[in-house]
């Protein structure tokens, strides 16, 4: 089982499980995903974030900021935001480089070699994936695309054992899209502007946290 941690309000899920992180901008949904993959680094966890918001260092930062021993994490960046933007960089151990958020290929390909790489090479047989934002996604490609896509990464969170916490702003969407987008889902989180999270997981009974 994977523990989530207090933000979570102490929920724990079993291996392959996907939550979706749905709120309005300012909600704290990014920083309640952010909590999810700490909690699991400090108890050896990989962690693994596909960015398509913020670039690699900004994510490197925010995140080894929570961290006591950062320099002892396991982590890896799906960067697709600093090519998009018309920079040039080279792949590193900790962050694969994709030309952009349309690029839904080649996420998928980086994503299964960190996974390879976790489990092979850095011994990590548990891993927890954040992908920051399915919204940025929606941008750029219309709702069939990113739903195909998502189903297939789910799917492979699913075979990794790994756990898969996937960010939406739910107000910059349509209510069919984002009916579509949860059935993918085996829970959902949802933030709420008083930055209150209320959670509906697998085997947890509908519970709100308060901040």
């Amino acid at each position: 089982m994977y523990d989530l941690g207090t933000e979570f309000g102490g929920a724990t899920v079993e291996p392959g499980t996907n939550i979706l992180v749905a709120g309005p901008p300012l909600s704290g949904k990014r920083e309640v995903a952010m909590q999810a993959l700490k909690t699991g680094s400090e108890r050896g966890d990989g962690s693994i974030v596909v960015t398509t918001r913020d670039n690699a260092e900004r994510v490197l930062t925010d995140f080894r900021a929570l961290l006591e021993n950062p320099d002892e994490a396991r982590v890896g960046v799906v960067d697709c935001v600093t090519r998009h933007q018309g920079q040039s960089a080279s792949d590193t151990d900790v962050v694969k480089y994709t030309s952009s958020p349309v690029d839904m290929t080649g996420i998928g390909i980086e994503f299964s070699e960190f996974v390879e790489e976790f489990y092979r090479e850095r011994g990590s047989k548990r891993n927890r994936v954040l992908v920051d934002s399915l919204s940025t996604l929606l941008m750029y490609s219309d709702l069939q695309t990113v739903f195909r896509f998502m189903h297939v990464f789910t799917s492979r969170i699913e075979s990794a054992e790994a756990v898969g916490i996937h960010v939406i702003d739910s107000t910059a969407h349509d209510e069919e899209t984002m009916n579509t987008l949860v059935q993918l889902f085996d829970g959902v989180v949802r933030t709420d502007e008083d930055r209150s999270v209320t959670l509906q997981l697998p085997g947890v009974d509908t519970e709100t946290v308060e901040p």
